[in-house]
């Protein structure tokens, strides 16, 4: 019985912009702090973990954009995503870090950050703060921005060459 209550409710964290935001208003009302990152999350990692971890260190509650297919594909090539949408999002929402997992299907999550305005974004170590998409814009409207710093060699592009490199040197 535990185990469907568990999926019910990482599951129940997966909300699309029109749902999550009134959601973000009511939390924010009881000053709840909130935190906002985005990414892939393709294949998630240990890097993953640590950038995700951290960022709900610096709030109340942790809201993760994942990229849509689409996005990915434009982003990364038409070999990404790995994993699709769905189960990216449902893998993402089950960490206890996380508090709710959307979906953007742009380039960059500018419009999102725009209607949430968070009180942190975050991003992992590789993006300086000043490249940061609504870093300005979070700033300005009294919010920190954060970058990670992220743990070497942990990364999903050296996960899937270290997959592929492993398996062309192992197959017969």
């Amino acid at each position: 019985m535990a185990h469907n209550t568990s999926e019910t409710s990482s599951a129940s964290k997966i909300l699309d912009r029109t749902a999550l935001l009134p959601v973000l208003e009511r939390r924010r009302l009881s000053r709840e702090t909130i935190v906002f990152t985005n990414g892939c999350f393709d294949l998630l990692h240990a890097g993953h973990i640590e950038v995700l971890e951290k960022a709900r260190s610096l709030g109340d509650i942790l809201v993760v954009a994942l990229n849509t297919d689409l996005s990915v594909s434009a982003l990364k090539g038409p070999l990404r995503p790995i994993v699709p949408q769905e189960k990216r999002a449902r893998v993402v929402a089950a960490l206890a870090c996380v508090s709710y997992v959307t979906f953007f299907d742009s380039d960059t999550p500018f419009g999102l950050i725009r209607d949430i305005l968070p009180d942190v974004l975050v991003k992992g170590g590789d993006w300086t703060i000043d490249r940061i998409v609504g870093s300005r814009l979070v700033l300005d409207n009294g919010g920190s921005v954060r970058s990670i710093p992220l743990i070497p060699d942990s990364s999903t592009t050296g996960l899937i060459d270290r997959i592929i490199d492993r398996y062309a040197r192992h197959s017969d």
